[in-house]
């Protein structure tokens, strides 16, 4: 039985709990404050320590086998180097591991230092629809071209505590849910032009986003958001039979070619995405199994900080 150490009491946390209770591992949970641990606890019957990762660290514990950070953004990256400089060889980092180039810089060089693996948690990747989408792909022949939208509800960001930092950078925090399924299903970029306007006082590098390249496969891309207008988050991908529309991004709806109808696929098995959190379950069933052909590496996730950079409008 593999000993897990999730580090975090959140929301996002507790998530993590149904599911690694499910799969029936030997788990410790790390805290930080004692009222949001007994929360946890209460909420998921189980033992939740207090004090944080340096005083779980100052005991001296038996290395774990797999460790799953699931703290507060801003808190991602320092948590994951303490990890790594302690010798835990495997490690599922919540999105989107770090709010700086600078950091990844130190994690890619952490990992490859101690010989571990790292991998960025976007679960997206695991929904019931992602995956018969990529079937559809497979059998279509490839992505053509593929289009997506981030447009945040600033009205309501605005008014949310965050940690300094994170806010400002919300794209990068939050937004690239949706950018990462969507270049995981239509390749990676290889070429990409980036335009921002606006500002925001909590982002005030850019609230208005648009741009458009190829990725590496060949298929064409284009995406836009504008965060003081109306919208939502949506991916489509076109291949040269269907239109696969993701919009909510937990549903797929399919447009064949040559019909006007688009209709949601009623033949996908949605019982693990409504059981848990969506793409929870299979996101850390396969990192645990070390099936991780799907994850997002650190290493992935660092060459991508350029991209993220450019669309966001981030200068540091």
């Amino acid at each position: 039985m593999k000993k897990v150490w999730l580090v975090g009491a959140s929301v996002m946390a507790q998530d993590y709990i149904k599911v690694l209770k499910a799969l029936d591992v030997t788990l410790t949970v790390i805290g930080r404050g004692e009222e949001n641990a007994n929360i946890c606890a209460e909420n998921m019957s189980c033992d939740v320590l207090s004090g944080g990762i340096d005083n779980f660290l100052s005991s001296q514990p038996i290395l774990c086998d797999a460790a799953i950070v699931a703290v507060g953004v801003e808190a991602l990256f320092e948590t994951t180097k303490k990890l790594l400089e302690l010798g835990v060889k495997s490690i599922l980092v919540e999105k989107p591991g770090a709010l700086s180039k600078d950091a990844f810089v130190i994690l890619n060089a952490l990992a490859k230092e101690k010989d571990a693996t790292v991998y960025i948690a976007y679960n997206r990747r695991f929904f019931a629809s992602v995956l018969k989408a990529k079937e559809i792909i497979k059998q279509d022949g490839g992505v053509t071209s593929f289009n997506f939208e981030f447009t945040e509800w600033s009205h309501m960001i605005e008014g949310i505590e965050k940690a300094a930092g994170v806010k400002e950078k919300w794209f990068l925090a939050n937004s690239t849910h949706v950018v990462d399924m969507a270049f995981y299903l239509g390749g990676l970029p290889q070429e990409i032009q980036c335009y921002t306007a606006g500002s925001l006082a909590w982002h005030p590098s850019a609230s208005n986003f648009s741009g458009a390249g190829v990725s590496e496969t060949g298929a064409l891309f284009s995406y836009q958001a504008n965060w003081e207008s109306a919208g939502r988050w949506s991916v489509e991908i076109l291949t040269k039979a269907h239109r696969l529309i993701f919009r909510p991004m937990e549903k797929l709806q399919i447009q064949n070619r040559g019909a006007i109808a688009q209709e949601y696929d009623e033949s996908i098995d949605y019982t693990l995405d409504e059981k848990y959190k969506p793409g929870l379950y299979l996101q850390t069933k396969y990192f645990l199994e070390n099936q991780v052909e799907a994850l997002c590496s650190l290493e992935e996730q660092s060459n991508m900080m350029d991209i993220y950079y450019r669309i966001g409008n981030y200068e540091r």
